[in-house]
């Protein structure tokens, strides 16, 4: 029979929120301790398993923190403005805010449901105005730093939309809603934050972090940090001639440049074309359907000629200019040289269409310099030719040599370029929190007043065509905060990482009207101790985080530097068929089942049980079937169990595992803390006799993995209060009797000798046995014979032991000469 866990959960579950017993305040007395997961996204149809494991692995640490006399800090928000809402909404033609208000709604039940430990106190959402706001006065601090700025950029549009698609709204070239309408690229006014002021001291504090260091690397290349040099290329245009500054981390090959290569989405691209070249040109632009990287990528690496030309900085030769769909706009200026005989990538091009190759290295183990046809680009250092006076210098040398010669030419000069770009952060959507500008025919683009902050979003809106703000008179006609003349308001809205790049400040001071925080609250709290999320924020959420964080500080809002103190990546949970669940696949297991038929302890000390919490794992609905065993037997143990005294050896036992568990959840060792967990209660329930301090102390151990039941075993035990405010055991190492432990490891041995001969008998000759008989040297005797009753119930064997040297011992095949220290002879019937 089950437990009534159903029962169980929900009174629990009710008296914490009826006492607010996870709610906390500073207290300069008590160190503080900050969990905190990822920014959550409240999908409408609610939280899926990969969420439980994640809330389970956060609230374990909050509670076994609290317990260990932290003044803990483990919040809940969501992400809630973004495109899968917009999006749900149009198409089952509802509302944002109502879509997303249900949605919370149901996170927050299903939450609830698996006795998390949150402070509610401080929930928050980003749709609300009472947040979006701070979102808008951060921006304004950040134009007003000059980290705000506008220009073009190139964009995906819709023609039937009338509108703006993000890159995820591009299928295949095409609109996500108008499968038969090919996506244009558009070149329009965008914001963007200069998320590379801040890039080297973001690269240069990566490896302080306690971080995993898979995710410091994936940041450090995000980064991307090239020393080099941006060298001044004239190019002659319909416009006139003009000078682009073509960075490369390549001088030594300055010699081999035989083309040009400008990006095909470059916004000043049509100017280098000439009129002779503009129809292939136009063609060639056609091919590009998206402004989304991962499709730019699957293109063949084409180009067309311009019909310009480049003048070589040196030789002053002319040099063909080509438009290529390999070559990043926001790379440098947008323009590259090319040297084919020294890159793969430009020697294929030159291949391709015919142009030039010329080697300007020979390397050192090769007697043939490449010539075209070769097959292949040189990309070793080696000895220069090719190169005038650098001829014959080593490569790595003529490197420095070289630079210093355009230098000192002042044609070029030393930089560093970064991978990283600035953030383009506007958006033309609706669910999002409105850019704060005006715009004014007198006066300009202008900030909005701090006082009238929020710009709300307007409920009342028709959705179908274009962005909905622009639609709307009552949002969009306003007066200029200068002139007080007519002027209108910017429609795009911020992108939804903005959102999230600083709810971790807000959760320290939620319910302030008045300022984004107050400053005495966030030096309480921040940096967050441990924060938890997947390793797919590597490069995007977790970047603008530590940005905000810098920008923040130099205002002096705040006076740290990094805002999460140590990281954890959870794995992920797949279906039995080793697949991720997806609903198209049916695999899915909806965890609000798992809790209605097991219970949330159930499920949260499965989820935790399987591997190391940082490691992928498949549902197995035997396995949370054996959890669910445990857990009965571990019920019915500790309701029927009248505490009495505690024999040394159980006493032993208890605080040896006390300290192992201790360490093992501080090490996020979850799945090992559970194994000793469920070793000890074995050996207790066995022994049946038990002081009422260490049933208490291991009600504590279990408390973290599964709260419910330790509370109504901590009530049954006669205590008042709640377990989750409990002060965590303390192992008392005089206890700990390590020859014990040592006698306890040999039993074990012993059963496991016994039950592997047992299987391996039965396999190869089918053969059931009913006896166990043992042969031990003498002094080993009495160790094994006091623990025959556990080897018994642990085989299932009736049991004999013999000292190897009894004249009167049963031996039909003189199994005891097998017999050894630590080894015994086995022979079974």
């Amino acid at each position: 029979m089950s437990y009534d866990f159903k029962k169980i959960e929900a009174k629990w579950q009710k008296k914490w929120e009826e006492k607010k017993v996870f709610q906390v305040k500073e207290n300069s007395k008590k160190k503080k301790y900050y969990v905190l997961e990822m920014y959550p996204y409240p999908s409408g149809y609610g939280i899926h398993m990969g969420h439980a494991f994640n809330y389970s692995i956060g609230d374990i640490r909050a509670r076994f923190k609290r317990m260990q006399g932290f003044n803990v800090l483990y919040p809940m928000g969501y992400d809630s403005f973004g495109l899968p809402a917009e999006n749900a909404a149009i198409k089952f033609k509802s509302h944002p805010k109502i879509f997303t208000d249900e949605a919370i709604k149901n996170f927050v039940k299903q939450q609830k449901a698996l006795g998390l430990s949150y402070d509610w106190s401080r929930v928050l959402w980003s749709h609300d105005s009472e947040y979006y706001k701070w979102n808008q006065w951060i921006f304004l601090k950040m134009f007003e730093k000059g980290l705000v700025y506008r220009k073009k950029a190139l964009v995906n549009w819709c023609q039937k939309c009338d509108t703006v698609l993000a890159n995820e709204q591009v299928h295949n070239g095409k609109c996500w809603r108008h499968e038969d309408t090919e996506v244009q690229i558009k070149n329009l006014e965008q914001w963007f934050i200069k998320t590379t002021e801040y890039a080297d001291e973001i690269l240069k504090m990566v490896d302080k972090l306690e971080w995993p260091e898979r995710i410091k690397t994936m940041q450090k290349n995000w980064i991307g940090r090239s020393e080099g040099v941006e060298i001044d290329f004239e190019v002659s245009s319909s416009a006139g001639g003009t000078k682009w500054k073509v960075f490369t981390t390549r001088p030594d090959t300055i010699y081999g440049v035989t083309f040009m290569v400008v990006s095909a989405q470059h916004p000043k691209l049509m100017e280098l074309v000439t009129e002779r070249e503009k129809r292939k040109a136009e063609d060639f632009l056609k091919k590009i359907k998206s402004v989304k990287q991962e499709d730019i990528d699957k293109l063949d690496k084409e180009g067309v000629f311009t019909g310009t030309y480049a003048r070589h900085p040196i030789t002053g030769e002319k040099i063909p200019v080509w438009a290529g769909n390999f070559v990043l706009a926001d790379y440098g200026s947008g323009m590259v040289m090319a040297v084919p005989a020294h890159d793969q990538r430009d020697f294929e091009f030159a291949e391709k269409y015919g142009l030039g190759i010329i080697p300007v290295i020979k390397p050192l183990d090769v007697r043939t310099p490449l010539l075209k046809g070769h097959g292949k680009a040189i990309t070793e250092p080696g000895i220069m030719l090719n190169s005038r006076q650098f001829d014959g210098m080593n490569s790595e040398v003529a490197k420095e040599k070289i630079t210093d010669f355009l230098v000192n030419k002042r044609i070029a000069k030393r930089t560093v370029q970064f991978k990283l770009k600035d953030w383009l952060v506007s958006r033309q959507r609706y669910w999002g929190t409105p850019i704060p500008m005006i715009y004014c025919d007198k006066c300009g683009i202008l900030p909005a007043s701090e006082k009238d902050l929020p710009v709300k979003l307007p409920e009342k809106v028709v959705f179908g065509k274009g962005n909905p703000l622009e639609t709307n008179k009552e949002f969009l006609n306003v007066k200029c905060p200068d002139c007080k003349g007519k002027a209108k308001r910017e429609t795009d809205t911020m992108d939804t990482f903005f959102d999230s790049s600083w709810y971790y400040l807000r959760f320290c001071d939620s319910k302030n009207k008045k300022e984004i925080f107050d400053r005495k609250k966030v030096k309480y709290w921040m940096p967050v101790d441990s924060y938890i999320g997947g390793a797919e924020h590597a490069t995007m959420h977790l970047i603008y985080a530590r940005f905000f964080t810098k920008v923040l500080r130099d205002m002096k809002f705040l006076d740290f530097d990094e805002p999460f103190k140590k990281l954890f990546n959870q794995g992920m949970v797949h279906a039995s068929d080793g697949f991720v669940m997806s609903k198209s696949r049916g695999n899915v297991v909806d965890p609000s089942e798992i809790v209605k038929q097991f219970g949330a302890d159930t499920l949260r000390l499965f989820l935790v049980s399987n591997g190391s919490p940082d490691k992928d794992f498949n549902w197995d609905s035997r396995g949370i079937e054996g959890i669910h065993k445990f857990l009965n037997k571990a019920h019915d143990f500790l309701q029927k169990t009248k505490p009495s005294s505690s024999s040394k050896k159980t006493e032993s036992k208890l605080n040896k595992s006390t300290k192992e568990i201790t360490e093992d959840i501080e090490n996020l060792r979850y799945n090992i803390a559970i194994i000793k967990i469920r070793q000890l209660f074995d050996y207790i329930s066995e022994e049946g006799r038990i002081s009422k301090k260490d049933v208490q102390s291991f009600v504590k151990l279990i408390s973290p993995f599964m709260p419910h039941l330790a509370e109504e075993f901590w009530e049954k035990l006669g205590n008042k209060g709640f377990i989750s405010l409990e002060k965590w055991p303390e192992a008392d190492e005089k206890k700990i009797d390590e020859s014990i432990e040592k006698e306890e490891q040999a039993i074990d041995k012993i059963v496991n000798d016994i039950n592997n001969v047992v299987r391996i008998i039965k396999e190869k000759q089918d053969k059931e046995f009913t006896k166990a008989f043992i042969y031990v040297i003498p002094k080993e005797k009495n160790l094994v014979s006091k623990n025959i009753n556990s080897i018994e119930k642990r085989t299932g064997l009736k049991v004999q032991v013999f000292a190897s040297n009894d004249s009167k011992k049963y031996d039909p095949e003189e199994k005891s000469k097998n017999a050894k220290p630590g080894k015994p002879g086995i022979y079974l019937e």
